[in-house]
């Protein structure tokens, strides 16, 4: 009959064996010392100033002062002093203090990394979900290089379908920028996360810029008769600005260029006026009566601390009016 246990060697009481008590209160000191093994330390090669009883390490690879010669063995602090264990192959140990694994590869301990490949999800700091399989919930995410550089990938599996950053507040979409339903690389906007405008595309294939939207100044801005409707202009210097201006009345129709630094009329050029004669250009604060009747009038005021624009209805009736960029 074999003497010990093939695995952890826990001492057989044999037949006709005296002092049995002996051999099976050895065994019991094993298993106390060796299962649901954890522990306060795993990389200190010298013992503690004042163990308590009970507690175990494991010794770092150069074991010195009363741990010499025990480099990966487990030392546990009995009634008698250090007590060592040399432990096999596949053997774990959890760090009481941080909550690592441990695993004896048969020559020397290492932490255990998670599995990290095809998880159904990961959260951090939040929980992921079905459609959202990595969820992050923090002030900030960083991204850094491994080497020279850092590339974000985003793949789609074909032209219409999409491939984009969207930007919410509220849980709720106002801006998203990507390619969203072709290849054509565009910027987005939306006052309501369900209908969203694009302010800036890039086609695919040519490069070519598209502005559909232009900067809206105003958009359905009702202005009645013989008054004015005033704002401030976002910039000194429109640098060859063109604009669209339109109303609600049939066949009526106007473009025309900004140049220059801010000044008054001169800066203003008609491209396209239907009907003729019905946009003119003025230079200072109008007052609704200022400009020829029969005629919509323009007009820049300098002066302030901000460059103003002036647009006069004096067409006969009320009217609602959008002035929108072509482009900068």
């Amino acid at each position: 009959m074999s003497q010990s246990s093939p695995a952890l060697s826990l001492p057989y009481i044999q037949p006709s064996q005296s002092q049995k008590h002996v051999t099976h209160n050895e065994a019991l000191r094993i298993l106390d010392a060796v299962t649901q093994l954890s522990v306060l330390g795993y990389e200190n090669s010298a013992p503690p100033a004042s163990p308590a009883q009970g507690e175990r390490h494991i010794v770092a690879d150069s074991g010195s002062s009363g741990w010499a010669g025990h480099g990966g063995d487990i030392a546990v602090f009995g009634a008698a002093g250090w007590d060592f264990f040399t432990p096999s192959n596949g053997w774990r140990a959890d760090v009481i203090a941080t909550g690592a694994q441990l695993r004896f590869d048969g020559t020397t301990w290492a932490l255990v990394e998670a599995p990290t490949q095809n998880l159904s999800g990961v959260g951090i700091a939040t929980t992921s979900d079905a459609t959202n399989r990595l969820a992050v919930a923090s002030e900030a995410t960083l991204l850094t290089h491994d080497g020279h550089g850092h590339q974000l990938k985003i793949n789609k599996a074909s032209a219409t379908d999409t491939n984009s950053l969207l930007f919410q507040t509220g849980w709720s979409g106002r801006a998203e920028m990507g390619t969203t339903g072709s290849d054509d690389f565009a910027i987005k906007a939306s006052a309501d996360g369900s209908t969203f405008r694009t302010a800036l595309s890039v086609q695919a294939g040519t490069a070519a810029l598209h502005t559909p939207q232009g900067q809206i100044y105003f958009d359905d801005m009702f202005i009645t008769n013989d008054t004015v409707h005033s704002f401030d202009i976002p910039w000194s210097d429109p640098a060859r600005m063109l604009l669209w201006l339109g109303i609600d009345l049939p066949g009526h129709s106007y473009l025309f260029s900004m140049t220059g630094a801010l000044t008054g009329a001169s800066n203003f050029m008609a491209m396209f006026v239907n009907p003729a004669s019905t946009l003119n250009f003025q230079t200072g604060a109008l007052t609704g009566t200022t400009g020829p009747a029969a005629a919509i009038n323009l007009a820049i005021e300098t002066g302030g601390a901000t460059p103003r624009m002036h647009i006069e209805n004096r067409l006969g009736t009320d009217q609602t009016f959008t002035l929108s960029t072509l482009g900068k």
